[in-house]
């Protein structure tokens, strides 16, 4: 997907009001940034903290959700090693039909067919480039197209579409996996109005552990 095909938002339109965004942290990124997301962060903090722009983060969800609903979601595999988004990834894939891949993954898992987990998506979604690397190696070596939520200190070379985000928080990847759970099935017909998806952030975050 190219930049041409993502459309910029007004503060008005995101899918969302922009305090929930806030509230969940999605823009709260780390205090390191890669060259990579400079585009995506809107400023430093004082603590060094640096912060995500959430109306990028807005126009990358509705962008990857319009993306994902040309697919048949069994072909969709959606992967978190993280353990704040192994639930948030499960829901998502539960709400979309799609298979996921939540906890450490097993080598061999897209490449080796004798691997009893193995199947062979058409696109992945993961949840961290740097936790997500055995899958997001695999994807790129079958050159399955790759979505990928990123925070401030990301490489992103190999993404197709990043969707930035603070990736590591327990609220901010319920929230993002809510949202783009809710986007898919707007997008796919299943829903006609987003307003009519009937789970809350609540039901996709993880346990304190």
């Amino acid at each position: 997907m190219t930049d041409e095909e993502i459309q910029p938002v007004n503060n008005g339109d995101l899918l969302v009001a922009e305090d929930i965004y806030l509230t969940s942290g999605v823009h709260i990124g780390t205090q390191q940034k890669s060259a990579d997301m400079k585009d995506f962060i809107y400023k430093v903090r004082q603590d060094g903290l640096y912060v995500l722009d959430v109306k990028k983060t807005d126009e990358r969800i509705r962008a990857a959700a319009s993306f994902l609903s040309r697919y048949d979601p069994k072909r969709i595999l959606v992967v978190s090693a993280r353990q704040y988004g192994q639930k948030p990834a499960r829901e998502f894939s539960k709400a979309i039909g799609a298979p996921a891949f939540a906890g450490r993954f097993v080598p061999g898992t897209l490449t080796n067919p004798t691997n009893p987990a193995f199947i062979e998506p058409e696109i992945i979604v993961i949840t961290d480039p740097a936790a997500d690397k055995q899958a997001l190696n695999e994807a790129l070596n079958l050159g399955i197209p790759i979505i990928a939520m990123c925070d401030a200190n990301n490489e992103t070379r190999n993404v197709d579409l990043v969707i930035p985000t603070n990736n590591k928080g327990r609220r901010a990847l319920a929230c993002i996996y809510w949202l783009l759970s809710r986007q898919v099935l707007f997008e796919r017909g299943d829903l006609k109005d987003p307003n009519d998806f009937n789970m809350e952030i609540e039901d996709f975050e993880a346990k304190l552990v």
